[in-house]
């Protein structure tokens, strides 16, 4: 079964919690299966890399690991980090602000 979240890829989005509370960045990737979404710039930890070949280096590497999704909040343009309710127009789906109502 294919989980539905409210946060999508290129969102922009806020830490809520953890290390980095308080940073700012977009969606890289969103992980259905483990709750889990890269926020570019965010949580880089250090990674040892094993040398594929020649030209690639190895060695240790900076990546973006995943966050829970829980751990993050949508911003919006007006208010801030948010929630994420849904207005019906028609046969159209639109995802709005919890706060101001304003179209996400």
């Amino acid at each position: 079964m294919n989980k539905k979240f409210k946060i999508h890829k290129d969102d922009l989005v806020e830490i809520i919690a953890g290390k980095d509370k308080g940073k700012r960045g977009n969606v890289v990737r969103v992980v259905r299966e483990k709750d889990r979404v890269i926020v570019s710039g965010c949580n880089i930890v250090k990674k040892a890399m094993k040398k594929r070949s020649q030209q690639d280096a190895g060695g240790i590497a900076e990546i973006e690991a995943p966050l829970h999704i829980s751990n993050v909040a949508i911003v919006c343009k007006k208010c801030g980090p948010t929630r994420i309710g849904y207005k019906l127009d028609g046969d159209k789906k639109y995802r709005v602000c919890r706060k101001c109502g304003d179209t996400l």
